[in-house]
């Protein structure tokens, strides 16, 4: 019991996530074969098996599930010691574990990653792209450092800081060109292609048409919003997609924008981190420069929401 070490405890959380011990030791930069020899170390110091092994996969046992919990809060204890250490620096080193959802990641991070790695020279940039709720969870268990996401999440525990609005557009197919823009209820009568189930952006859209899931029209979830335009362009039907994504979604697919008119339909994009981080100060600096970047990227179809650097 006395020769379990910090290192073991990461290999056995990396595996947990992935479910794989290649996936694991490939996440932890390390062979195979290494991450192997320390798990079964970790096995034999606790006299028991953690892991049941499969031809393809692993998956916990009874008293691995039980002692899961107990190493992440183990892991999340340590990291906020060194977060602690780091806090007492003017610039933001080491390792910083940024989850963007899926709506964003695609058109923020290649303007962004560039000007935050220029701003923190010393940091070790990891990107997480994933739905909110699984990037709550994450931050919850210290697997994330800070997220950026749509508002408000809700969550007591996490420091919630709005970065600026951002207008949707309506995707229409290119022939609808130059015809009227249909209003909220003239769009509910129209085959509207929505995100599928567990992406913020879906309920959105169907708020603003004023459509509860079970009563939205027949069309198409897709995984993507790429998916949506196309299927647009191909005749399918309509989708709103936020004003950020239409340079990226829309140079490739035969389909016309259209704004709505006032009051238009927006979201609030903002930033997230755990409210017991010391590094606040840190992340609020970060919100800064990712509010400009991105107001670069979407233009006059995003409008910025305060600043944020002394929280």
């Amino acid at each position: 019991m006395t020769n379990i070490t910090l290192r073991q405890l990461r290999y056995f959380e990396a595996l947990v996530q992935h479910g794989h011990f290649g996936h694991a030791a490939a996440a932890s930069a390390v062979s195979q074969p290494a991450l192997s020899m320390q798990i079964k170390e970790l096995e034999e110091d606790l006299g028991v098996r953690l892991f049941e092994r499969g031809a393809r996969h692993v998956r916990l046992t009874r008293i691995g599930e039980e002692f899961a919990p107990c190493v992440r809060e183990i892991l999340r204890s340590v990291d906020e010691l060194e977060d602690l250490a780091r806090a007492s620096r003017e610039r933001l080193v080491g390792r910083l574990r940024i989850g963007v959802i899926p709506t964003i990641a695609p058109y923020l991070l290649p303007a962004l990653i560039p000007v935050l790695s220029h701003a923190n020279a010393e940091v070790d940039i990891h990107v997480r792209e994933t739905q909110t709720r699984r990037l709550i969870q994450e931050l919850g268990e210290g697997r994330l450092d800070l997220a950026i996401v749509a508002l408000p999440v809700s969550e007591p525990s996490l420091t919630e800081v709005a970065l600026f609005d951002e207008r949707f557009v309506l995707i229409r197919p290119a022939r609808d060109a130059g015809k009227p823009v249909p209003d909220a209820e003239a769009l509910r009568e129209m085959k509207l292609l929505l995100l599928e189930e567990g992406h913020c952006f879906r309920d959105q859209a169907l708020s603003f048409c004023n459509l509860r899931p079970p009563l939205a029209r027949d069309g198409l979830d897709g995984s993507s919003l790429s998916t949506l335009v196309q299927m647009v362009g191909a005749g399918i039907g309509v989708t709103l997609i936020p004003e950020m994504a239409v340079p990226v979604e829309t140079r490739s697919a035969a389909v016309a924008v259209d704004r709505f008119a006032d009051p238009q339909p927006s979201r609030t994009i903002g930033m997230i981190w755990r409210r017991s981080s010391p590094l606040s100060r840190q992340f609020a600096q970060i919100a800064d420069l990712v509010r400009g970047v991105a107001l670069g990227a979407c233009g006059q179809g995003c409008a910025a929401i305060g600043e944020t650097s002394d929280p």
